[in-house]
């Protein structure tokens, strides 16, 4: 009679091979180690003798699979980034915006799992991340046949996500060192001006949101026309980002006067949790009539929709849906704008960041194309007396 007991274990094959069994099971159950990995699985057999058989069968198959290659010894990607999910998640909650955290997870699942999954950590080379991005770059194709080429910012987000992946891989001892992956060949790429609207282009914008505002071409585009007028008016004189600004709610925005203006401090949930603006006065008249167009309480989010067709629309009749070099202005121009407006303005710089929730080091990058007219030209052509 076959012992049933689930403290039943056999070993064979020079304890290479363990036999047992499971409560509540009748069949014998099989488990081995290859590759430093714990392999187990059922064989259906209830007789000892034929449960031996069927184990011996398997652990030899494996052996074969081993010596092959297809079983590798070290630690899956897949493994690593499961591990990195789940730490990333916990540990930044409150600290990183919800949206960032989830665009790891996205990179990974659609980009970084279908090309490293099947690879061992200790196989990610420099060589081999040349190769993903190589294949990022002419995997893709349109309608023509040519190549669909993701942007530099894109492909380097995927980047950052693969190094946090080996980063945790290391922290766990499944990788002995982090390897070089930066790109080779263009270290540092081009700096390209953020797309903006000088204040002629500026002024022309809001005047053709206001005039679409009073006389829409259709009577039931009304209330959109309305909302974006207010939303570039609201846009240009806080600075914030365009998924900062969906994520207000009534509640967290407050009128205050300071320097005998009215300005609006508003509670910013961002990329980068929850931080302060205080906007330019002229933010004030939109806020209160959205409040008051769309009856919004306390709880009601101001602009839960950007009226990107219709922004869009505008643009391409001003002829301004690009600016000289090129760039396409969306939503996010308009943040651009303001700050460029402050800046040439005067504003102190580190103040702009910290209002804007950005680094100086960011904005002397990307802005410095404006930053010409806070340089004290007497301060610098000085000239010793002859």
């Amino acid at each position: 009679m076959t012992d049933m007991t689930p403290t039943a274990r056999h070993k064979f094959l020079d304890g290479k091979v363990q036999l047992y069994m499971r409560a509540k099971s009748p069949h014998w159950q099989c488990s081995c180690s290859i590759a430093g990995k714990q392999m187990r699985t059922s064989t259906k057999e209830e007789s000892l003798a034929r449960a031996k058989d069927v184990a011996r069968d398997w652990y030899l198959g494996l052996m074969g699979k081993y010596r092959a290659g297809e079983i590798k010894e070290g630690t899956p990607f897949k493994k690593a980034a499961q591990h990195f999910l789940s730490e990333y998640t916990i540990i930044t909650e409150g600290e990183r915006n919800a949206k960032y955290v989830e665009g790891h997870g996205i990179r990974l699942r659609v980009h970084l799992l279908p090309f490293f999954g099947d690879k061992m950590v200790e196989e990610i080379t420099p060589g081999l991340v040349q190769e993903y991005r190589v294949h990022r770059m002419t995997s893709r194709k349109d309608k023509e046949g040519n190549p669909m080429r993701p942007s530099r910012s894109t492909l380097h987000s995927e980047i950052i996500t693969l190094r946090h992946v080996l980063k945790t891989a290391q922290r766990h001892n499944w990788l002995p060192y982090l390897p070089d992956i930066s790109a080779p060949y263009k270290a540092s790429g081009k700096i390209a001006h953020r797309a903006w609207f000088s204040p002629e282009e500026y002024k022309q914008l809001y005047k053709a949101t206001g005039e679409r505002a009073k006389n829409p071409k259709k009577e039931r585009w009304r209330s959109a026309c309305e909302d974006l007028h207010d939303y570039v008016l609201f846009m240009v004189n806080s600075g914030l980002r365009p998924d900062e600004a969906k994520r207000i709610e009534v509640r967290d925005v407050e009128v205050v006067t300071e320097n005998k203006e009215r300005i609006l401090v508003i509670t910013v949930r961002g990329k980068r949790g929850v931080g302060y603006c205080k906007t330019m006065p002229g933010a004030v008249l939109p806020f209160q009539r959205m409040q008051k167009r769309h009856k919004l309480g306390a709880k009601d989010l101001i602009f839960p929709k950007i009226q990107r067709e219709l922004f869009n629309t505008i643009l391409d009749e001003l002829g301004m849906k690009q600016d000289r070099e090129g760039n396409p202005r969306t939503a996010y121009s308009l943040r651009h704008t303001y700050i460029s407006f402050r800046l040439m303005e005067g504003a102190d710089i580190y103040q702009v960041a910290k209002n804007c929730r950005t680094s100086v080091e960011m904005i002397e990058k990307f802005y410095a194309s404006h930053i010409k007219d806070m340089i004290d030209a007497a301060a610098i052509n000085t000239r010793k007396k002859r």
